[in-house]
């Protein structure tokens, strides 16, 4: 959707959550980033300021714009059912953990080592071992 523009990407965030700050309609993926940004009050202020976030690097920080599109990314799979065997995994780990958001944030750290695997290895993610990731999480 949006390649490898990452300002494209943050110019999506900050638009979504002025619109709904301002209560405008807004499209499908700005509804859903509002309602991902209303689940982290800490990026409140960071997305009510484009011109001092639009080129804010993160380092050894948690980069909010990473995070959320992370959501992004399981809400996606949740909804399309891919890869096959994501929503019993969601299940297991909401099961155990009682919140969604619990849930999503195991969800990620298992999301982003099976997408730096891939990286490192030039290979797509491997679907097995993202899923047993998430399994091990549930039972863990």
């Amino acid at each position: 959707m949006f390649g490898q523009d990452r300002n494209a990407l943050r110019r999506t965030f900050f638009e979504a959550w002025r619109k709904h700050r301002a209560g405008e309609p807004a499209e499908p993926l700005e509804t859903a980033i509002a309602r991902i940004a209303q689940q982290h009050p800490e990026y409140h202020r960071l997305l009510e300021q484009p011109e001092a976030n639009l080129e804010a690097d993160y380092g050894d920080e948690t980069n909010p714009f990473l995070h959320m599109a992370m959501h992004l990314a399981l809400h996606e799979q949740l909804s399309t059912g891919r890869p096959a065997g994501i929503q019993e995994a969601y299940q297991a780990l909401l099961a155990k953990y009682q919140d969604h958001h619990a849930a999503e944030h195991q969800m990620m750290d298992c999301l982003g080592e099976s997408l730096w695997q891939a990286q490192r290895s030039g290979t797509a993610p491997d679907e097995a071992e993202y899923l047993d990731c998430l399994n091990r999480r549930a039972r863990g």
